[in-house]
């Protein structure tokens, strides 16, 4: 047993340093990415954002402040139009899931119930019209005669069992048990 502890302890040490190599590379993985979204936010930025060079005179700003107005409302109807877009779309999945829930309701599994069917049956649904086989399990079978038994005989001599209490109820069973006896 001992053998065994010695395994289950270097098997235990091995999968915690494969953990522990695992969440390192993980580590410098999320770090070389976060330094590549960094990288790729400045190559944007430098694309669609110019250096502001402000201008002298109060005309030029003004048409300065013009223009990022004019940019800052087009950019303002495209988000607008893509949450619009996003609020349809969402409604639209709602609806579908919800008619998906209401089919689902709708349609449930019946239970499988056993069907009793005979073997004739299950070839005529088998092979429909081409059935002429007719095959009656009962009529191979053996004819196979009782012997009498004693048992049987003594039965048979017994009779009916309830002419037997009639025999014995009131006075007069009675009395015939009493003669019987003596």
């Amino acid at each position: 047993s001992s053998r065994l502890q010695k395994k289950r302890r270097a098997a235990t040490a091995r999968r915690q340093h494969l953990k522990s190599a695992m969440l390192q590379l993980a580590a410098t993985e999320i770090e070389r990415e976060a330094a590549a979204k960094e990288v790729e936010k400045q190559n944007y930025l430098a694309e669609h954002c110019p250096p502001l060079s402000l201008p002298g005179s109060m005309q030029e700003l003004q048409e300065l402040c013009k223009k990022l107005h004019a940019k800052i409302e087009s950019v303002d109807e495209e988000r607008y139009d893509t949450e619009v877009k996003l609020q349809k779309t969402n409604k639209e999945l709602e609806d579908l899931s919800q008619k998906l829930f209401d089919l689902r309701g709708k349609f449930k599994r019946p239970p499988l119930r056993r069907v009793r069917m005979s073997a004739d049956a299950m070839l005529r649904a088998l092979l429909g019209s081409k059935h002429k086989v007719c095959m009656d399990l009962r009529a191979n079978l053996k004819q196979v005669k009782k012997e009498d038994t004693e048992k049987e005989k003594d039965l048979r001599d017994v009779g009916d069992w309830r002419k037997n209490i009639e025999e014995k109820s009131g006075m007069e069973g009675r009395k015939k048990m009493f003669e019987a006896g003596e």
